[in-house]
């Protein structure tokens, strides 16, 4: 991936305010599955986020950040930076205005609009504060736990994924899919096919940013396209229950499988047409 000059300015970074700073993650495999199931999390994550079951460590702690925390910084402004250019063009090409979302660093807890976050949780977009919260050593376990190879690429892919959420809030897409599961008409199989296509429509709008950022900042080099791919297989529904409980039940999928996610993603990145991005297919209608 090629480095610009380009910064976005909406990074809220937390590091340093507590813990030990370290870049990988412990935890067994009770870890290892909320890590899954969190990591790329649509709509309202406040059952979660808020669930007691996870104590927060203690932030009481005051570090300087090393320098190779402030690169991420840069590499993560950066980002931003591109995804609102990116963004703010889609928008404007349809007569829609973009705001793009803060972006919080954080190691170890922090609180967020939809409760306490943590590191276990993975990266997510919470709609609540409209921002997104990353702890970067989140990408450890990807590549030590999931087996996905973690490039800069890959946090770009992630970082896209969870703007794609918040690009769901700005068009009204996470308030239906939130009133649909308020309203307790719908069974389990059937939210559960909602969240899949909320998903899904997130990795499209990530293949769609990748191209048209692509076109115009020339940033992907050889196997970043691949990095992106791997990272969607790795934490693909089937994948993550093969490997948590040796089988695979097709109705409880709430991300989509590993397949589903690298097609969506190339969709969006081949076609770069946001209106190719129903993953709905009428569950919403």
């Amino acid at each position: 991936m090629k480095w610009t000059d380009d910064r976005g300015g909406n990074i809220e970074d937390r590091r340093g305010s507590g813990g030990n700073g370290g870049m990988i993650v412990g935890g067994g495999l009770g870890t290892l599955i909320i890590a899954a199931i969190v990591f790329f999390l649509g709509g309202d994550p406040s059952s979660i986020l808020s669930s007691g079951s996870m104590s927060a460590p203690s932030q009481t702690e005051q570090r300087e950040l090393n320098a190779d925390e402030k690169k991420i910084y840069e590499m993560v402004d950066m980002m931003d930076g591109w995804n609102t250019i990116t963004w703010t063009e889609v928008f404007k090409e349809n007569g829609m205005t973009y705001t793009p979302p803060k972006i919080v660093l954080f190691e170890n807890t922090t609180q967020s609009g939809c409760g306490t976050a943590q590191s276990a949780m993975g990266p997510f977009y919470c709609p609540a504060d409209q921002k997104v919260y990353m702890d970067m050593s989140f990408f450890n376990e990807l590549q030590q736990k999931f087996g996905a190879k973690v490039t800069e690429f890959t946090v770009a892919y992630v970082l896209a994924h969870e703007i794609g959420h918040h690009v769901q809030t700005l068009l009204g897409t996470t308030q239906k899919v939130d009133a649909l599961r308020r309203s307790g008409r719908y069974s389990e199989a059937d939210m559960n096919r909602v969240s899949v296509a909320t998903e899904l429509q997130a990795d499209f709008y990530a293949g769609l940013w990748a191209k048209k950022t692509n076109d115009k900042k020339h940033i992907l080099e050889p196997g970043d396209i691949e990095s992106a791919i791997d990272a969607a297989e790795a934490v693909g529904d089937d994948n993550i229950q093969k490997r948590a409980q040796g089988y695979v039940n097709q109705e409880s999928f709430t991300h989509g499988s590993s397949a589903q996610r690298k097609e969506w993603f190339m969709k969006g990145f081949n076609t770069g047409d946001i209106r190719q991005g129903d993953t709905f297919n009428q569950l919403l209608k």
